[in-house]
């Protein structure tokens, strides 16, 4: 199969140039400038339209197998493939938990028969599974996951020895959630002396507070210089974390890489009054000089990574009151249009933002031939209109949970066509089932 991409605008490795791009099968073969092909093509019309690597979100939660009511691999892909998204990465807070290797490999087989994107997921660390750690193989997982925080089930680790084995040990990336246990739970049961049962959403930010997050972060950030560990710091939401990242290296080169996402740059606890539980999300969103400071060092590249964080549940479940309310919130489907928004407003370039969806997670895991528009890479390319006024409806709305924290904005830009692997995944505004995705692979 071949297809031509003809007069788009292309958006790659810091530059912004006017051309073709050719793909044959699932590769790039050429991009650039004016091409002609003798052989017959698919031609895909881009005048007018951006086009940039297909996004990378290394932080989703797709709830599958155990909580399909919520979500499924299924669903919450095909709503990434709207959104532009065509690689995953999904945490192991499944039940039952991906924390054996047997129990991974069953959820790469459920992705493998119906994910709509490219698919990777973590492997969870707990207390006592250290000998399967050891069994994974780097060059086919993304990293662990280890929750140094609330999490479900048995993933919480909280034992120092294990921590400080997992650390030393590590054969690639740990990847952490990062909130002090001992803070949480003390603030939660003066919240709850204060409040009672009708305690309001805003309080979330007053007990998932910035020292529950700078010291497990700096926790985090200890054990790692200590046993030269590749960490990944997930999540950040607070100035003072922040200023943990101080390496000016290349990101290859960075052993310690950080990410934020995207509602942490959208939303401040201005926002609860309005949004109550809709927006409740661990780490919590917290205030709008938190919001400016993760702003700020985005773009002077003390963090590394923008994702989502996806994590959907029912709007009932939402509904509920704020201590019985589950945390996370859908935003896989809209994270460009959030950035889109930010540049349409002047505040990033889109140089920047593809650097920090697409390039950036592609380095930081180590993603093998993806990430970039660059000759022999595999073709997961993302076609955008940057004019087309959308507003963000239930009717939509793809994720399985059905709505969404942005009903009701209107944002301009939309993803016009989406390939995957060379494939069409995406085109007049419906994802398309194609044998297409594949299993991330990494360079380690």
């Amino acid at each position: 199969m071949v297809t031509l991409i003809k007069n788009t605008r292309i958006i790659n490795r810091g530059n912004s140039v006017y051309g073709d791009i050719l793909i044959k099968d699932n590769r790039i073969v050429k991009c650039g400038g004016v091409i002609d092909v003798r052989e017959n093509a698919e031609e895909i019309n881009g005048e007018g339209l951006w086009c940039i690597p297909g996004i990378i979100d290394d932080q989703v939660h797709f709830r599958e197998p155990g909580y399909t009511h919520k979500a499924d691999i299924a669903s919450e892909s095909r709503a990434a493939i709207a959104g532009g998204v065509t690689s995953f990465m999904e945490m192991p807070n499944t039940f039952p938990p991906a924390v054996t290797t047997q129990l991974l490999e069953d959820k790469y087989r459920i992705a493998a028969r119906s994910a709509y994107a490219n698919y990777s997921f973590f492997m969870g660390v707990s207390n006592d599974n250290y000998d399967e750690l050891m069994r994974v193989d780097p060059a086919r997982v993304c990293g662990y996951k280890i929750f140094m925080g609330s999490s479900t089930g048995s993933l919480l680790v909280d034992d120092r020895a294990v921590l400080e084995k997992v650390f030393e040990a590590a054969p690639m990336l740990i990847a952490t959630h990062c909130e002090d246990e001992n803070t949480v739970k003390s603030r939660s049961e003066l919240f709850r002396q204060q409040y009672g049962p009708d305690a309001p959403a805003r309080i979330h930010p007053a007990i998932r507070n910035e020292e529950a997050c700078q010291l497990s972060s700096s926790f985090a950030k200890e054990l790692a210089v200590r046993y030269g560990t590749r960490l990944h710091i997930l999540h950040i939401t607070t100035a003072a974390e922040v200023g943990l990242f101080t390496d000016t290296a290349p990101l290859r080169d960075k052993k310690i890489t950080s990410e934020v996402c995207v509602h942490h740059l959208y939303f401040s606890d201005e926002d609860y009054d309005r949004l109550g539980n809709r927006i409740k999300c661990n780490p919590a969103i917290k205030t709008s000089a938190d919001r400016d400071a993760l702003f700020k060092g985005l773009l002077d590249g003390k963090l590394d990574i923008i994702a989502t964080d996806h994590a959907p549940h029912t709007a009932e479940e939402k509904a509920k009151p704020y201590f019985e309310a589950p945390a996370g919130l859908p935003l896989v489907q809209h994270s460009l249009n959030i950035m889109l928004d930010f540049h349409h407003r002047g505040m990033i370039s889109m140089e920047q933002v593809v650097e920090k969806m697409c390039h950036a997670p592609a380095e930081c895991f180590r993603v093998k031939e993806r990430g970039y528009l660059d000759e022999g890479y595999f073709a997961d390319v993302v076609l955008i209109d940057p004019t087309h006024e959308w507003t963000v409806s239930p009717e939509n709305i793809l994720y399985k949970c059905g709505w969404s924290p942005l009903e009701g904005k209107t944002f301009r830009g939309k993803v016009h066509t989406v390939l995957l692997n060379g494939s069409l995944a995406f085109a007049d505004g419906i994802p398309v089932k194609t044998e297409a995705p594949m299993r991330l692979e990494f360079d380690r």
